[in-house]
């Protein structure tokens, strides 16, 4: 949506990255803390993870203005984030962890494909569904809108 030349697009690609991944580590740590008993150092952690999000639901609405989305647009930039995971990303990841050897991450990355593999279909197919849904919706409006054109045109000759 954004201009990718823009260093300021860049930048709040960034920021949003950080913010996601700080509110993600804030969660998991708030796990370990509270296996750990010490529930208020899990609370503190589970706070600043919510506010760690809203950071993140900021830089979102500067990256995706709410103004140009649909949930049709959502889910075609769902579908190609998830596609580039499963076909470029995870599989260089996967390339560089067998050569070092690191079989823990292989296992991981080959569930990352298999995965965002997934999760690309069935965004495809709720977006095939939903286009198929507005097609039929498009279909009714224009029934009514004929409809509504006939009883104007009817008052108006009388």
């Amino acid at each position: 949506m954004a201009d990718k030349n823009s260093v300021t697009i860049e930048n709040i690609e960034s920021a949003f990255a950080g913010e996601a991944m700080a509110h993600i580590k804030y969660r998991y740590f708030a796990k370990i803390a509270r296996e750990a008993g010490a529930e208020e150092v899990a609370k503190i952690f589970e706070e600043t993870a919510e506010q760690e999000v809203m950071h993140a639901f900021g830089h979102l609405d500067l990256l995706y203005p709410k103004a140009k989305m649909t949930p049709a647009k959502a889910l075609e930039i769902a579908i190609e984030g998830e596609t580039y995971e499963y076909t470029e990303m995870y599989p260089k990841f996967r390339h560089l962890a067998v050569q070092e050897g690191n079989q823990a991450a292989v296992a991981e990355f080959d569930g990352q494909i298999a995965e965002s593999k997934e999760h690309a279909a069935a965004f495809k197919r709720t977006l095939e569904m939903a286009a198929k849904r507005f097609a039929a919706l498009t279909k009714v409006e224009e029934r009514h809108a004929n409809q509504y054109r006939a009883v104007l045109a009817a008052t108006q000759k009388a």
